[in-house]
């Protein structure tokens, strides 16, 4: 018998009455699942819960498999502060930043240790969202490398905690440190990292191809890393852009009275040269530019995707639910779940249809670049052309126009690969 179907076993001999009818007058949870004595509080695989608070973190409901791992009564559960499952291991600046995040009416990804009743400790993923007035938060199981990872930071910054007294504040702020030190750029980044890993890494524990909208966000994040790093060296070429023109009034006032023309092209290049500045200053350079809305977007759209999955999966699990909840509306529980699954979908699409338009708008300004880049060469010419004409100053010149075809070439090489990486992302958008 599989996992699966002695689960379901177990479930229909515990919810029986005495005349053998599920959720029957007469019902007596009768549970069979063996506890250990220490460490770990069964949890499977295969298995998710969720469960639903108030505004203040009071716990309005939840499902079976909630209530089971943390081996408490429903009577105990509801109404009760959700952090009676808090496990002391936890850092203090976690829950601060969970909160802190959630109070924003943002969603958030995070590794949680979890007490349970008895004792024995649970690891989770958590992802969180406001639901219903209080919030919602759904788990899976984590089993990925980044788990140890995670361990040993939480160690650390707990022990710092206790140690320097550090305030809930001031953890997240060095716990927030520390992922920045792993890697990313912030913490939306990380949780998006981590969620997109737990969730491969569960597929491959249970033997499940592959996500395929899951490997499609990562490789177009991938794409988008990528794209930043093209940026940055695009920038890197502008500010060289920035020198010629001084180089070239330099050669010209020692060419006097014959550097008229060279002075001329220093002109027309520095008109050329504020021109892409402006175009720059649009599309690529701030937090509001085409390029950088890319990486932000993609991860947004990877992390709600993911998020996705896992309350879909509540939602289906719920159906399936036989076991009472306590006072808990299964009704409403299922509502509350199918409507955010919907909303969250439909925020995924919107995200995706974003990085279709600005891609578009990084294609299309790559082709204005592209013209931009004509001038250069024109000016290379015009240089060239002066260049043969003098009787001294032509070795400055040269240099300056071995320059100006340096410069050229690689920034036609950037956008080839900017071009390049937007069409892979929008090859990969649903």
């Amino acid at each position: 018998m599989s996992l699966d179907q002695t689960q379901d076993q177990d479930l229909l001999d515990a919810e029986t009455d005495e005349a053998g009818h599920p959720d029957g007058p007469g019902f007596v949870e009768r549970r069979r699942e063996a506890r250990p004595s220490s460490g770990e509080a069964p949890f499977h695989l295969n298995e998710v819960f969720f469960s639903r608070t108030d505004a203040r973190g009071v716990i309005q409901a939840g499902n079976y498999v909630f209530r089971r791992v943390a081996d408490y009564e429903w009577s105990d559960m509801l109404g009760a502060p959700h952090k009676m499952i808090r496990h002391p291991d936890s850092p203090k600046g976690l829950f601060w930043l969970f909160w802190d995040t959630l109070k924003k009416g943002e969603t958030i990804g995070a590794y949680v240790k979890n007490r349970a009743r008895d004792g024995l400790h649970y690891w989770v993923f958590a992802v969180a969202m406001p639901c219903a007035g209080g919030y919602l938060s759904a788990r899976i199981k984590p089993t990925s490398p980044m788990l140890e990872t995670i361990d040993k930071l939480y160690t650390e910054l707990r022990l710092l905690e206790q140690k320097e007294g550090l305030s809930p504040e001031d953890s997240a702020q060095w716990l927030l440190k520390k992922v920045r030190g792993l890697g990313f750029e912030d913490y939306a980044s990380f949780a998006t990292h981590a969620l997109s890993e737990e969730l491969l890494a569960r597929d491959d524990g249970l033997d499940l191809p592959v996500d395929e909208h899951i490997a499609g966000f990562r490789k177009m994040r991938k794409a988008a890393d990528a794209l930043k790093e093209e940026t940055e060296k695009l920038v890197r070429e502008f500010e060289m852009t920035e020198i010629i023109p001084h180089n070239m009034r330099v050669i010209a006032s020692r060419l006097e009275p014959n550097g008229g023309p060279i002075s001329t092209l220093s002109t027309n290049y520095g008109g050329m040269s504020r021109e892409m500045s402006s175009w720059f200053e649009t599309h690529v350079v701030g937090e509001n530019s085409n390029f950088s809305k890319i990486g932000i977007t993609v991860g947004q759209s990877m992390f709600i995707e993911c998020m996705t999955r896992i309350l879909r999966e509540c939602a289906q699990q719920l159906d399936s639910e036989r076991r009472q909840l306590g006072s808990v509306d299964l009704d409403q529980e299922r509502g509350y779940l199918t409507q955010l699954v919907s909303e969250y979908q439909r925020m995924s699409r919107q995200g995706q249809d974003q990085v279709s338009e600005e891609t578009y708008r990084i294609l299309d300004a790559c082709k204005k670049m592209n013209r931009h880049i004509l001038g250069l060469s024109t000016t290379r010419v015009m240089c060239k052309i002066e260049g043969a004409r003098l009787t001294e100053g032509r070795e400055s010149l040269t240099d300056i126009i071995g320059e100006l075809n340096g410069i050229q070439q690689r920034i036609r090489a950037n956008l080839a690969r900017i071009e390049d990486l937007s069409g892979t992302i929008r090859s990969l958008l649903t």
